[in-house]
């Protein structure tokens, strides 16, 4: 069904409508773009789990704290 999905013209007319739509001037942008989330998404598939103790209290860490009994100023 798939076999023959990537054939050297296809690629070529994927390329020239992508240029259409993004125009010159943008590509090397949006291929950096790509490539940045491709790297992030393997570095967090390839990092080690944390354990939850431990996550939790480095997300602790960096949030701040919400103030629990706020009042409304006075009108």
């Amino acid at each position: 069904m798939f076999s023959g999905l990537l054939q050297h013209t296809h690629l070529l007319i994927l390329l020239a409508v992508v240029l259409i739509l993004l125009g010159p001037k943008r590509l090397p942008s949006a291929g950096r773009a790509i490539g940045q989330g491709l790297r992030e998404f393997k570095d967090s598939i390839n990092r080690e789990p944390q354990p939850l103790a431990e996550a939790t209290a480095t997300a602790d860490e960096e949030t701040p704290p919400v103030p629990r009994d706020v009042t409304p100023p006075p009108q």
